[in-house]
């Protein structure tokens, strides 16, 4: 996950009523849920804070700056124990995550992810309004034993987007909802691409000009045939821009130009690969046909095919039954049928980008 920037802070219930085991589960969560961001001064910094009887930080936010250091890091933390005192580790995170000393950016998304076992031996609603007031985004992971009232009132709004309730055990299950929506708002700062296919993506980015204080240049070319460079200009009034009649499976380099008349804007660069073409299956073809069955095959088979759907029924009728095909067959036998009758057989391929592309064919089986 490249085209992202935001500092990222881990508050850790590093105390006494937390258990080893369940310390040690968290640090696997909290390693697998940044294990695909990039890091660096211009990507993704992150930081731990334990909460413990007094909250001590465990590395500055730029201290790591590859995912290889950043795991040993999180493997080599060691459980304080000592007190709850969640309320005095929110003030010291408010501290941290704006102050040039521990390495936090002041233009750049701030992301707090607090996990905890639910409990506090302090006040914990003023410091983290004070947090939420700063324009910080709050994510809670409950490991079941805290009060919903008080945690739902602690995490960002809406809480079912915020607050995951999940045994130590079962941590796995959200860290690819939780990531997604810590990169929903990591990402809404940068040029980034969505809605890509095999020849288009629209391209989005923050609202920096308006239709008053300039127009944005955009840029995009193959990577490795950057002399293929098209131009694009778009009115300041523009946070989007969908690109077509792109190559399939081709990697572009994009640049957004803000042309502002009243402030200096950098450049901002991405890359993006287009998915594989998704043809229909070329052909369908019926053999081996006898009373009760026949065997149908199709070309050809790609990578990008999920699996194939054979949709098959009676001529004329409306009942119809599934069978459902592995992406690397391409082949399968139909059965239990009637003798002497017509089927109408679709072939359906189903792509990685969520794309369906059928073709049919009539079949018959002997009397």
């Amino acid at each position: 996950v490249s085209n992202s920037e935001g500092d990222l802070l881990f508050l850790l219930d590093s105390s006494g009523s937390v258990s080893y085991y369940e310390f040690s589960r968290v640090k696997e969560f909290m390693w697998d849920l940044v294990q695909p961001f990039t890091f660096g001064p211009k990507d993704v910094q992150t930081s731990i804070i334990h909460i413990s009887t007094m909250p001590t930080m465990e590395f500055p936010f730029d201290r790591y700056q590859s995912s290889g250091a950043l795991q040993k890091a999180i493997r080599d933390t060691r459980q304080l124990m000592g007190d709850t005192n969640t309320g005095k580790a929110l003030a010291y995170a408010k501290e941290k995550l704006f102050s040039d000393e521990a390495g936090a950016r002041p233009e750049v998304p701030k992301v707090l992810v607090w996990v905890t076992d639910g409990f506090s031996t302090d006040d914990i609603s003023e410091p983290m309004q004070l947090l939420k007031d700063m324009g910080v985004t709050v994510f809670i992971v409950s490991t079941g034993r805290g009060n919903y009232l008080e945690l739902s009132a602690a995490a960002s709004q809406p809480p079912e987007k915020h607050l995951h309730f999940v045994d130590v055990d079962d941590l796995p299950i959200i860290t690819k909802e939780l990531r997604d929506a810590i990169l929903d708002i990591i990402q809404a700062n940068r040029l980034h691409a969505v809605d890509i296919t095999s020849s288009s993506f629209r391209l989005m980015w923050p609202k920096l000009l308006s239709q008053e204080t300039g127009y944005y240049t955009l840029e995009y070319a193959p990577t490795d045939d950057l002399a293929k460079k098209r131009t694009q200009q778009v009115s300041g009034a523009h946070t989007s821009l969908m690109l077509s009649n792109l190559a399939p499976e081709t990697t572009y380099e994009v640049a957004l130009i803000p042309e502002s008349n009243v402030h200096y804007f950098p450049p901002q660069t991405t890359r993006v690969t287009t998915l594989a073409e998704e043809v229909s299956p070329a052909q369908v073809l019926i053999s081996e046909s006898g009373p009760h069955s026949f065997h149908v095959s199709w070309a050809p088979t790609l990578d990008s095919v999920v699996g194939y759907q054979i949709l098959y029924g009676p001529l004329p009728g409306n009942s119809v039954k599934l069978l459902e095909v592995d992406g690397k067959h391409n082949s399968t036998v139909v059965e239990n049928l009637t003798p002497n009758t017509t089927y109408l057989v679709t072939v359906t391929a189903v792509y990685r980008s969520g794309k369906e592309k059928s073709l049919s064919a009539k079949a018959c089986t002997q009397e």
